[in-house]
């Protein structure tokens, strides 16, 4: 029997977006966004969303409270194609939200944990992993359940035969409490951002940064915003320009676009700098509709944008 693609293991959450905003919140005063947006949010809800929207069949491993946002996320991964059979429904802890206060290019997020803190590696479906064939990771400070188990989460993964990759994302307490050099020889792809890996090796340069972490690393895909991607395999490095979409709305969600676009080419076997080009190609997508799935919602729609976008730069 065929196996599934892709499990995603990670955080769920919904993300109220304020755009238009008149100003910069201030203790005591009042200010007023003129657009608000309820999307699917969370880094592994948007990776897995749009993966399943590239083609691959995707599961999903968190946890949700038993409220209205949690029906929401439940609902909203079904619609897009994205199995919840291993999404728990907690009744101590709600499901967790993020405000998102969008300013142009750049944003201030505040997020309540909920329900994602108390995730464990108990509940990965252990008994299913045979039946798919790469393991994502993403957000790995906000899952506090995870932090002392996430080596052996990867040993064991990568025993069972599959593939797998980790998206770190930001740690909100600044501490970067993640042993790299234990932990990813067990990771087939490592993608942070730039800020990321800075901070992660304690370096002020992101050459500095590749040089420590790189020996630990089997590959890494380096997200650099509209410098493109870089990727180094092997101690080889391939970098890749990236796209550059007509319409911009926000870069929520940019980065884990990217990962999908990133995935579904290496699960298809692909070279590395083909990998990159497809994470950049779906980052760039992401920016042109509000949130991080909106733009992937319609294929149609997104065949089309693909389309366009590979054309424009094949003749620019």
């Amino acid at each position: 029997m065929a196996k599934n693609d892709l499990l995603v293991v990670g955080e769920l959450n919904v993300d109220l977006i304020l755009n238009g905003i008149q100003g910069f919140p201030q203790i005591g005063k009042e200010i007023v966004a003129n657009d608000l947006t309820l999307t699917l949010g969370s880094s592994s809800a948007i990776m897995a969303a749009n993966a399943a929207a590239l083609g691959l069949s995707t599961g999903f491993a968190g946890m949700v409270g038993n409220d209205q946002f949690g029906d929401y996320i439940l609902e909203t991964l079904e619609e897009r194609n994205v199995s919840t059979a291993f999404v728990r429904r907690s009744d101590s802890y709600q499901t967790g939200v993020t405000v998102v206060m969008n300013y142009d290019e750049d944003r201030a997020n505040v997020t309540y944990c909920g329900a994602m803190e108390a995730m464990t590696s108990l509940d990965i479906p252990w008994f299913e992993m045979a039946n798919y064939r790469h393991f994502h990771l993403s957000n790995f400070f906000l899952q506090k359940g995870l932090h002392q188990e996430i080596t052996a989460i990867f040993k064991k993964v990568k025993s069972l035969g599959l593939t797998t990759s980790l998206d770190l994302q930001w740690d909100p307490a600044d501490v970067w409490n993640f042993d790299y050099k234990e932990c990813l020889p067990y990771v087939d792809v490592f993608m942070p951002n730039e800020a990321e890996i800075l901070r992660l090796a304690q370096e002020d340069s992101v050459e500095d940064a590749l040089k420590q972490v790189e020996p630990f690393a089997n590959t890494i895909a380096l997200k650099m915003g509209s410098k493109g991607s870089l990727g180094i395999k092997n101690g080889n490095r391939i970098q890749a320009s990236a796209f550059k979409a007509d319409v911009y709305v926000d870069s929520i969600g940019a980065g884990d676009s990217f990962n999908s676009g990133f995935i579904a080419k290496y699960l298809q076997g692909a070279e590395l700098g083909d990998c990159l080009l497809n994470g950049n190609l779906m980052g760039a997508i992401n920016t042109t509709m509000a949130g991080g799935t909106e733009a992937f919602k319609d294929k149609k729609a997104l065949q089309t944008k693909i389309e366009q976008l590979q054309h424009s730069k094949t003749t620019s």
